[in-house]
């Protein structure tokens, strides 16, 4: 996730097409989809006048990526589940959908390289046979429904003394990439600023990091957070690892080096993840002085959810406190890991249907 912050601002508006049925009604259901470089989560939704939880899920489901030849066969099957689903009345009123992706939206495409197929947003409408597709960056998504969550549904990281006080909260983790986003909490509208955080240069913050970049720098001008800060990132300081240690390399996915290291079973699967916490804390510590973070920190991605008391443990918090004079104001924002579930389509449907009641949805794509 967050390869790319979406750049919709930016790209040429079409035209709008009249919608089949009016305007958009309170009670439309529509498609939401949360599409990453290794799963793609789908929901069928519906607004609600709760404010406290303005999207019901009708239908969900997850799908592999690798599975489909494109995204548009992967909502077509989904489409083609909602009558065995006991949703067949619905199937005909779908015109609408909003996909959140990590990517930039360029012309008609949507650009990501940890995406396994091409995306064009025309094309992909047309195979639907919907009058309104938008595109939110992943990271808005998720940072967008961080906005409803209760603290009984998160896990603490760093725990603080008092409730953090209304502010700006950042939302970022590592996944197929490394994506970053923050909510602004306003009267009325919430909102979310897209980030490209995760391609900031990555600074080392002891000799053993040192060592590491400097492999992970050979032939290269730029080595980014997310080339360390990730599921491939924790297979490149792995590699980095071996190759320091002179030993050689027996692990081939971030799954395998994360399940050997919480065994205890592999010296240099352990030290990889080690690191890996480690350059997490000092680069959230970071973002979250950056953006004056004083409503908290939100940690997602496919990654942390299976090493939750190996980062409670670690020095993910002595490295995110570690900040010369700003230590005080780091000491009053609680960090809190979030399983992603089906939180990308709920921000996702969130913010359509918050963009179309405060008449401020983009031009139709």
């Amino acid at each position: 996730m967050g390869e790319f912050a979406s750049q919709r601002h930016a790209a040429q508006p079409s035209p709008r097409p009249s919608a089949p049925d009016g305007a958009f009604g309170p009670g439309e259901p529509f498609l939401a989809a949360d599409v990453g470089g290794t799963h793609a989560r789908v929901a069928l939704v519906l607004g609600t006048p709760d404010r406290q939880r303005p999207v019901s899920v009708l239908h969900y489901h997850r799908y592999a990526c690798a599975d489909w030849p494109d995204l548009g066969s992967l909502l077509r099957d989904f489409v083609a589940q909602l009558a065995p689903a006991g949703h067949a009345p619905l199937r005909g009123r779908i015109h609408r959908c909003v996909v959140a992706s990590a990517g930039v939206v360029l012309d008609d495409a949507i650009v990501n390289e940890n995406l396994p197929w091409s995306v064009s947003i025309g094309a992909l409408r047309e195979q639907l046979g919907l009058s309104q597709l938008e595109v939110i960056n992943d990271f808005e998504a998720v940072a967008w429904a961080t906005q409803f969550l209760g603290v009984d549904e998160t896990l603490p990281v760093i725990e603080t003394a008092q409730p953090a006080p209304r502010g700006p909260v950042l939302v970022m983790g590592p996944g197929t990439g490394l994506g970053s986003a923050v909510l602004l909490p306003r009267a009325g509208h919430a909102q979310v600023l897209p980030t490209e955080a995760g391609q900031i240069s990555l600074a080392p913050g002891n000799e053993r990091e040192i060592e590491i970049l400097r492999v992970l720098a050979r032939g290269r001008s730029h080595v980014s957070y997310e080339e360390a800060l990730s599921g491939p990132g924790l297979l490149n300081l792995y590699h980095a690892l071996c190759e320091l240690r002179g030993c050689a390399v027996t692990l081939m996915t971030p799954a395998e080096i994360t399940g050997t290291a919480l065994a205890g079973h592999d010296d240099t699967a352990l030290e990889a993840l080690q690191v890996f916490c480690g350059l997490l804390g000092s680069f959230a510590g970071d973002l979250a002085m950056l953006y004056g973070a004083s409503g908290g920190v939100f940690l997602a991605g496919g990654i942390l959810p299976q090493v939750h008391g190996f980062l409670r443990a670690s020095s993910f918090a002595r490295r995110f406190l570690d900040k010369g004079v700003m230590r005080a104001f780091l000491q009053k924002i609680p960090v809190r890991l979030i399983e992603h579930g089906q939180l990308g389509v709920i921000g996702a449907a969130g913010w359509f249907l918050d963009e179309r009641q405060g008449d401020r949805a983009m031009p139709l794509l």
